[in-house]
């Protein structure tokens, strides 16, 4: 069997390698150049593909002409994508005789669309997963071929979570191969109603509401916190960056807003709802913060 792979990040690189070693053909694959101004903290698809010998190609655009001739010259007779980041148009879907399935960060039909672990974490959600299915020109709502749980503990951050992710995609994938191969597979459509689609995140999407409870800002920081550009708050000594908390109880105060104290050799982050979370690594105009003379108050 042959494949054409759009692929990128950890989950691309670990599900290129699973259809290679359950001895698919990959003809082609095409990826993005990585961006000089982003933060590059996952593997290369690229560097994978070169390593194997495979034809691989860094289009800005997937849906020109250019790009389907070479698509279409590969006559695959499946088309995966793995964490690409452009949708994938009706003329190139169609060139895979056996179909065109993508791998996706959740538990479709749950946080369909752009980082879902993030936004899982933001919600306070306790599992998040993988989740093969058919690519069609709307995003994430394919039928399903097979999906995996993993656990989103109380303090575990993005990365933590989305290293738990990969393992489950490379599982899905590998275990759902061998009846994709065959023709055997038994597909399961989504209840859209039962999930919702989510759009991107952008760092100013990182400012933390100082009317937020504890429990809000606890999973707030931990969603956006290393290597994502971390939740943030304008204070009068400062641009704060709080990249990591743990739950602490009440502080017993009425506050108009979240405020950040130094008690007992600590930093403590107290929320309007009364909850008090402890903080384990802050940064005040970019230098490591530990103490404060003053309480500051979140804007």
């Amino acid at each position: 069997m042959k494949a054409v792979v759009f692929a990128y990040h950890n989950v691309g690189v670990r599900c290129l390698k699973a259809l290679l070693g359950g001895g698919v053909e990959v003809a082609l694959v095409v990826t993005h150049r990585d961006n000089p101004k982003e933060n590059i903290w996952f593997a290369s698809v690229e560097q994978v593909a070169r390593d194997h010998g495979i034809p691989v190609i860094t289009p800005d655009d997937p849906n020109t002409p250019e790009v389907l001739a070479r698509v279409q010259a590969a006559r695959p007779d499946f088309l995966f994508s793995f964490y690409y980041r452009h949708m994938l148009k009706a003329p190139l879907l169609e060139c895979a005789a056996r179909g065109a399935f993508n791998m996706h960060g959740s538990l479709l039909p749950k946080y369909r669309g752009r980082v879902p672990i993030n936004w899982a974490i933001i919600h306070g959600e306790t599992e998040t997963g993988a989740t093969l299915h058919v690519m069609n020109v709307k995003p994430d709502n394919g039928p399903i071929v097979d999906q995996m749980a993993v656990p989103i503990l109380p303090d575990d951050n993005a990365d933590e979570v989305f290293a738990k992710v990969t393992v489950a995609a490379e599982m899905v994938l590998a275990r759902s191969l061998p009846a994709l191969l065959a023709g055997q597979t038994e597909f399961r459509q989504q209840d859209l109603s039962l999930g919702g689609y989510f759009g991107g995140r952008k760092p100013e999407d990182g400012r933390i509401d100082p009317l937020a409870g504890a429990a809000q800002l606890h999973n707030f920081v931990r969603a956006l916190s290393h290597p994502f550009p971390g939740a943030f708050a304008d204070t009068e000594s400062g641009r704060l960056v709080i990249w990591k908390t743990l739950r602490a109880g009440s502080h017993g105060q009425a506050l108009q807003g979240a405020r950040l104290r130094a008690d007992d050799g600590a930093l403590w982050l107290e929320a309007v709802d009364g909850g008090c979370l402890k903080v384990l690594s802050a940064t005040l105009d970019g230098a490591p913060l530990e103490q404060l003379a003053e309480p500051l108050a979140l804007n």
